[in-house]
């Protein structure tokens, strides 16, 4: 076996990676919500459009299903995510183990943005805890889940999560995060329409 095949397990024996699963079974799930941290990425249909990857934590993660994922998406310096979604719905999200057996999981699909204050949205929000400028949800329906060895991540130990942006959108209140997003969130860097009508 190679390092790209095998993990090393809780007793330090070496377990076969690589593998596609047909749903998030309850120990995929299980492993999932100890994860602190994970990313998201897109991108643009259009030849030499910007890739984007985007860190998230903060609680924000759910499992709704066997294939349905989601996420509480918060009010940014940018709306790439929501542009490529209106555009073409691709998306992956990515979670690594910072500490324990160096797991990678991956969870492929078609991704929509439910825009805070739509019926979509408040049928959803009562599996999170709704944050401070929340302005969607992101629901993504998983077509490919498979997991991978993470032997070159580095072991981290959790700290706390950063409340920066908490105490941001709590400073700005209601009405200045719509105008923020009027400001921010209309367009991806590419120019694809993002928040475009949602934040009204």
């Amino acid at each position: 076996m190679t390092p790209s095949t095998v993990h090393a397990g809780e007793a330090g024996t070496l377990t076969t990676m690589g593998k596609n699963y047909p749903e998030i079974d309850s120990k995929i799930a299980d492993w999932v919500g100890r994860q602190k941290m994970f990313f998201v990425a897109t991108a643009p249909l259009s030849a030499g459009g910007m890739v984007n990857c985007s860190p998230k934590g903060m609680d924000t993660f759910r499992i709704l299903g066997p294939k349905t994922v989601a996420y509480l998406d918060l009010t940014g310096s940018g709306a790439e995510t929501i542009a490529h979604l209106r555009e073409n719905g691709r998306v992956v999200i990515m979670m690594c183990a910072f500490d324990g057996p160096p797991d990678i999981y991956r969870f492929h699909g078609r991704g929509e943005a439910l825009a805070r204050g739509t019926p979509e949205y408040d049928a959803l929000i009562e599996h999170f805890n709704e944050l401070p400028g929340a302005r969607s949800i992101i629901r993504i329906s998983v077509d490919r889940i498979s997991d991978s060895c993470g032997y070159s991540v580095p072991l981290y130990t959790y700290q706390s999560d950063r409340d920066g942006l908490i105490k941001w959108a709590e400073a700005k209140g209601e009405a200045g995060i719509a105008d923020y997003q009027r400001q921010k969130n209309q367009t991806s860097v590419d120019g694809l329409p993002a928040h475009q009508g949602l934040a009204e």
